[in-house]
């Protein structure tokens, strides 16, 4: 099925997104940070043999130095050099490996992750995105989702070649010293305390931290975006004092952080230096050679190579802690939208399946459906009765409405902010299930019929259209992928852009953009007109298209709009044998409000819905009622 732009932002949501109910994940879509894949298994096990090899090579190193120095036969000294050189050529050919296995995982995590992500966030699109902005929402699939599959690498390899690495020099220390193991044991120790010290103080002060980075950002946003309005009223001078105050505030919480970070990595060096003193007091009165209590002192000094990683990793567990538990709060949000009739589409599909030794073509025929219930939407009219909806559970956004718009006719929605136009075009686009009333789409209900067919059947238009680093062609074509250039240029032509398709240099393959050619407000409004044109959807809903023209502009793209809607008393365009798309539209404004055939008014929750004149004329008396300009008169519809 083609698409049409689904806008990210297109509904006006009013919405507090702590109050919608959640719906978990299942468990492999939320997998904990710190459980390893078993790429990252392998890899960590990788790296603890790199990471061994080193300190083996500090180790040896400090006996055949020690050794040496007794000036022994040469050949007593060749298995220790030969070591020296395995050990040394070692290190680096598992450290690559390693780097090449965990980080492979770790894409191929980041791609099935971000995958179901994607996949958890669709049905979510627009309505349980609240008031987020695009930013969060992108950072949050991106950023964080990015942090968190990399605490595999930051935070399972190292701890993992630590624990393998630190296990094996504790082993071999135990075997040659009993008292000298026991004080590697005791460091072991003291290394799990002190990251478990650092991953505290991380996750403690990571909100602080990213809260001061939010606040500059938003300031810094507000004067760039508001500048000449700032500098008009003379609040530049407050905005700077803003802004050094949140750049105040978090060189306070970086300082602080940098300060815990300092403390951790100390303690790991005051470790490290107590087992060394530790083991050399220790080595003195064992009775063993010298080279042998010079590799013993030398270990725990091995070891800081093993232990330096932890300070980053219990950082990158911290900050994958904390995008780990943002990204659940986006994902784990129910959908605004129950597709019921697709699960019995499917069950009625297996139903349907030809038994064994069945005709494939009877099979056929059943699949085709030939329940009543089961067909196509015969038309575009919408209807609607006693309509009420909620972004949340706690209150009612929508009042009790009657709608009653015949197939190709224009209607304008008209009310008061927060009366609840948007709400009504979101159900109206089935991105919101109704909480009550009745919906019905070419006389059916659309609630008994697939998501998916039904969204086929409108096309969107939000109030900042977006344009893509593309081709005019494909900007038009993402609508309908199959729509040829002569459709696209009836397109163009419809939605008033003849001027700009003949002024480009290279017409519909013109590149738009930011990498290109720039457009217009009103030109950007027109594009998205456009784009519902291709699509060839019966009913389209447009959400604020002129909210951001001016009023000769705006008056303008909505004579084009309503141009193709129906001659008076027939469904098709005036002139000619296209049927004409039911077009209603939210707006605020009354520029065009008299080339519509309906204008409708919505008030707010505590009241109902009345239809009034172009003019303002309240015609509601306690019950709804539709002013309709077809051949110039009004008739009352109860």
């Amino acid at each position: 099925m083609s698409t049409v732009p689904i806008p990210d932002h297109g509904v006006e949501v009013i919405a507090h997104p702590t109050s919608v109910p959640a719906s978990p994940r299942t468990a492999s879509a939320r997998g904990r940070v710190w459980w390893p894949s078993a790429g990252t298994v392998r890899g960590g096990l990788l790296g603890g043999i790199a990471t061994a090899s080193g300190m083996a090579l500090t180790a040896t190193s400090g006996w055949l130095i020690v050794r040496a120095s007794e000036q022994p036969v040469i050949l007593t000294l060749l298995t220790a050099i030969v070591a020296v050189r395995a050990f040394g050529m070692a290190r680096p050919v598992f450290r690559y490996w390693e780097r090449l296995t965990s980080h492979d995982a770790a894409l191929a995590m980041l791609a099935e992750r971000r995958t179901s992500a994607y996949e958890a966030l669709v049905p979510l699109t627009p309505a349980r995105l609240g008031r987020r902005r695009r930013s969060d929402v992108l950072t949050g699939v991106v950023d964080d989702l990015t942090d968190v599959v990399d605490a595999q690498v930051r935070v399972a390899v190292p701890v993992i070649s630590t624990a393998v690495a630190g296990g094996l020099a504790i082993v071999l220390t135990l075997l040659l010293s009993l008292p000298v193991g026991l004080v590697m044991l005791g460091l072991g120790v003291a290394v799990c305390l002190i990251s478990t010290l650092a991953a505290h103080l991380e996750s403690r002060s990571l909100p602080e931290l990213l809260a001061a980075r939010a606040e500059v950002t938003r300031v810094s946003e507000l004067m760039a975006s508001q500048s000449g309005e700032l500098r008009a009223v003379g609040g530049w001078a407050t905005a700077l004092g803003w802004l050094d105050e949140a750049h105040a505030s978090l060189d306070r919480v970086t300082r602080r952080i940098s300060a815990g970070r300092a403390v951790a990595a100390s303690l790991f060096l005051v470790a490290v230096g107590a087992a060394v003193a530790a083991t050399a007091v220790i080595a003195q009165d064992l009775a063993v050679s010298t080279p042998v209590k010079a590799l013993l002192v030398l270990t725990p000094v091995a070891v800081s190579e093993a232990v330096t990683p932890l300070v980053d990793a219990m950082r990158a567990l911290a900050r994958a802690r904390g995008s780990e538990h943002r990204i659940d709060a986006l994902l784990d949000l129910a959908p605004a939208v129950a597709d019921e009739a697709a699960g019995a589409d499917d069950e009625a599909a297996v139903a349907d399946a030809p038994a064994p030794g069945d005709d494939p073509g009877h099979a056929d025929d059943r699949a085709a459906g030939t329940r009543p219930e089961q067909t196509a939407y015969a038309s575009s009219d919408v209807r609607a009765r006693a309509l009420t909806a909620s972004w949340t559970d706690d209150r009612t956004d929508l009042a009790p409405t009657d709608l009653d718009v015949p197939a190709g006719s224009r209607v304008a929605v008209t009310g008061p902010n927060g009366s609840g136009k948007s709400t009504l075009l979101a159900v109206l686009a089935r991105h919101l299930d109704p909480s009550g009333g009745t919906y019905l789409l070419g006389g059916t209900d659309v609630l008994h019929r697939p998501l998916e067919e039904t969204r086929g059947h409108i096309a969107v238009v939000d109030d900042e259209t977006h344009v893509f680093a593309t081709t005019l062609r494909n900007n038009l074509t993402l609508a309908r992928p199959d729509a040829d250039d002569a459709e696209v240029g009836r397109a163009l032509r419809a939605a008033g852009l003849t001027d700009l398709l003949e002024g480009l240099p290279d017409g519909l393959d013109t590149t738009l953009g930011s990498s290109g050619r720039g457009l217009s407000g009103g030109e950007r409004a027109r594009l998205g007109i456009a784009r519902a044109h291709v699509s060839g959807r019966p009913v389209v809903l447009l959400d604020e298209p002129v909210a951001h023209l001016d009023p000769p502009t705006a008056r303008a793209v909505v004579e084009d709009l309503t141009r193709l809607g129906s001659a008076p008393g027939t469904t098709g365009v005036a002139g000619t044998n296209a049927p004409a798309q039911t077009i209603i539209m939210v707006t605020h404004r009354d520029d065009g409000a008299d080339l519509f055939d309906q204008v409708l008014e919505v008030r707010r929750p505590s009241g109902t819905m009345s239809a009034t004149t172009a003019g303002g004329t309240d015609l509601h008396d306690s019950t709804d009622h539709t002013h309709d300009r077809t051949n110039g008169a009004d008739r009352r519809r109860r």
